[in-house]
């Protein structure tokens, strides 16, 4: 029981980021070219988190084809969410500038885009539950990574959120209700996996890793060369190493 909550409450200190990034986003004019440099930040850690702490350890775990298998089916079950969402107007979901669309350009768009935060935000919460199984500690880097990129998001979102004519109830309630529920994710990760078998740890793990690894491409590197187009690969590189460092000091 405290593994479970603990598993809980880790996945809700790193979700919580997403309304820290929203309220600033919202409250806050940041220029354009700060909001693509901090998202393409969050890539990096995300990218070094997926390859060190999530692909990896589903390969030590259940080898080469179950981990390929695994990525490739969490990129294809999130490629093929995010288009359904994209078409209902949640394509722009982490973009600051004016391209999200108004309600009025497009009825339903606030829902898909809250579905569309919900989607890419539960594969990293899991993860979170599933690194406590088998009586070990959670993994320190994986909620770091997920906390440090989930600022970038959210304050991306909110602010093309407020370009785009959505109210701050709108906004806050959004952002505080995916923060509570990727405590919940973590808490199902931990709590419905309990007894999966190694094998089956790893192809989820694998999957988590190829779902995320298709968000940042989809969602968050466009935004990140948006404005910071010639300094997006170096910011990203220095996300990465930040988090290969953390996983470094964690071990």
């Amino acid at each position: 029981m405290p593994e479970l909550l603990a598993a809980g409450g880790w996945g809700l200190l790193a979700g919580s980021a997403l309304l820290l990034g929203a309220v600033a986003g919202f409250l806050v004019r940041i220029p354009g070219k700060a909001v693509a440099g901090v998202m393409a930040f969050g890539s990096g850690v995300l990218i070094s988190a997926v390859s060190f702490e999530l692909i990896a350890e589903a390969h030590e775990k259940g080898g080469f084809l179950p981990t390929a298998l695994g990525a490739l089916g969490g990129a294809l079950i999130y490629t093929l969410a995010n288009v359904a969402l994209a078409r209902r107007g949640a394509r722009h979901r982490k973009r600051s500038g004016g391209q999200q669309p108004s309600e009025t350009e497009q009825a339903g768009s606030g829902t898909a885009i809250a579905l569309g935060a919900l989607l890419d935000g539960i594969p990293e919460s899991m993860v979170i539950g599933t690194s406590l199984l088998g009586g070990g500690s959670v993994s320190v880097v994986t909620v770091a990574a997920v906390f440090i990129s989930n600022v970038p998001e959210g304050l991306s979102s909110a602010a093309g959120m407020k370009r785009a004519g959505r109210s701050p109830r709108y906004v806050f309630l959004l952002w505080s209700g995916i923060a509570v529920i990727s405590g919940v994710a973590a808490l199902l990760g931990y709590g419905v996996l309990g007894g999966a078998s190694g094998a089956t740890l790893a192809v989820i793990t694998a999957i988590a890793g190829g779902a995320i690894l298709a968000m940042i491409a989809d969602t968050m590197i466009p935004e990140a060369f948006e404005d910071a187009q010639l300094w997006t690969g170096l910011i990203t590189v220095a996300g990465f190493l930040t988090a290969f460092g953390l996983s470094h000091v964690g071990g």
